[in-house]
């Protein structure tokens, strides 16, 4: 499927040795062993925190490669580090977590797995995010650029990283000495699998790419009583209703309107019984921003809003609705200039115009936001590679079908566009950085 894609004229100018090109030649070479290594990993996902086989299997490969390698940083991290001279410090991020979604690709190889979450639930497990796309192209990169060693000058520090889907990996692997024990990076990168980018195409996005992800818990209350004598009551269920309405007005009213945001409410749980007023309701929120003062302005705006409307329904002092905010939140990943610059160049000029776009920002979430955070002298950038199939991507152009997105159980990536230009452009951005 790579060759027959569009990345098929990309490498068609290998033919001859004048033409001949070490970083995709290298990549070209090793791409049957990376395919047949995502096909094991995809078959064999884990879920966030009990990702202790794949780990293994990232840190074999990286010892393999003649890294030195640490095992269970930050509970399964694997930081693998390989100094060759003065230089940069370049760290280079996979994620490794699968997702609680059971397959439905009908691929020879699909996840078969079941597995209990952590709060009890069992279920099939898929890499439904294309983690097992990531871990493959991590492990190219490393052959290659240990291959590559009389090319570049400094120290890569590649990890495998834990619980990116609950946003918990990044954190723990900082908390557990990432910057101290390990070389502390001057540069860090990663890329994401795209479904909504065609097979091979790279996606970059300079400054604002992921957002801040917080979710918000607000408990209702009133006073429960029989649903034919509603006057004897306060309603929780009209009181979290019109909570919900006036949230609306949180982004189309308060935020500039330039300024994205985004306040679901996801879950709305009260009551048992058609007759019965219940004494409270539940409200589930997912909140999406950019910057730290939007962020506070609607979280402030939520628990203003539940206060007040509950102030308007008459509820008592010792009833008002109380507002949770999870305090383990995704913040914003931030590509940093230049580097991101000077990436989209380099990409630009290793794939040509047809295969590297400017793509928007989005809503979602990601952790490797963490890393620069963590100390913002670190210059950063995560991009996207599409793993959209020719043939599906060309069927949704013409309206004549729907493309799955990620997290769901049909997202069937075309695995050898993504992991050989991603390891290709992970390869010839790590040269970059650490050129001589």
């Amino acid at each position: 499927m790579f060759a027959a894609t569009l990345l098929a004229t990309a490498f068609s100018a290998v033919a001859s040795p004048a033409a001949a090109e070490p970083v995709r030649d290298a990549t070209m070479a090793a791409l049957p062993q990376l395919t047949a290594l995502y096909r094991e990993l995809h078959a064999a996902p884990e879920l966030s925190r009990q990702e202790v086989k794949s780990a293994a299997r990232m840190a074999a490969e990286a010892r393999k490669a003649g890294f030195t390698v640490t095992e269970k940083v930050g509970g399964t991290g694997i930081v693998a580090v390989l100094r060759n001279g003065p230089g940069p410090t370049l760290l280079i991020r996979t994620d490794i977590d699968g997702l609680p979604v059971t397959e439905a690709t009908g691929l020879p190889f699909a996840s078969k797995v079941r597995a209990t979450t952590a709060d009890g639930v069992e279920t099939g497990v898929m890499h439904a995010c294309g983690h097992d796309t990531h871990m493959a192209s991590w492990v190219g990169t490393a052959r290659n650029l240990s291959a590559m060693k009389g090319q570049w000058s400094g120290t890569l520090v590649m990890i495998a990283q834990p619980a990116e889907e609950v946003g918990l990996g990044a954190q723990a692997m900082l908390a557990d000495g990432l910057y101290t024990r390990f070389p502390k990076p001057t540069h860090a990168i990663a890329f994401h699998d795209s479904a909504g980018l065609q097979a091979g195409v790279i996606g970059v996005h300079s400054g604002y790419t992921f957002a801040n992800v917080d979710s918000v818990d607000v408990v209702v209350r009133g006073v429960g009583g029989h649903g034919a004598y509603p006057n004897t009551t306060k309603d929780p269920i009209v009181l979290a209703s019109r909570i919900v309405g006036a949230l609306q007005t949180l982004v189309s009213r308060e935020l500039d309107p330039q300024t994205p945001g985004v306040v679901t409410v996801g879950s709305f749980h009260a009551g048992a019984k058609h007759n019965i007023i219940p004494d409270e309701a539940k409200l589930l929120l997912t909140v999406r921003s950019y910057t730290d003062e939007s962020r506070k302005q609607l979280l402030d705006g939520i628990a203003r809003i539940a206060r007040g409307e509950a102030i308007a329904a008459g509820i008592p002092e010792d009833r008002m609705p109380t507002v949770r905010v999870e305090q383990t939140y995704t913040p914003a990943t931030f590509n940093t200039e230049p580097l991101s610059g000077e990436l989209r160049t380099l990409f630009t000029g290793r794939f040509g115009d047809a295969r590297v776009r400017d793509v928007p920002a989005t809503m979602g979430g990601e952790d490797f936001s963490r890393y620069y955070l963590a100390d913002k002298s670190i210059q950063s950038m995560i991009f996207w590679v599409g793993g959209v199939p020719a043939d599906n991507w060309a069927a949704a152009q013409d309206g004549l079908a729907e493309l799955p997105s990620l997290h769901s159980a049909g997202w069937a990536p075309d695995a050898e566009a993504v992991i050989g230009t991603a390891t290709e452009a992970l390869t010839a951005a790590a040269l970059d950085v650490l050129k001589k």
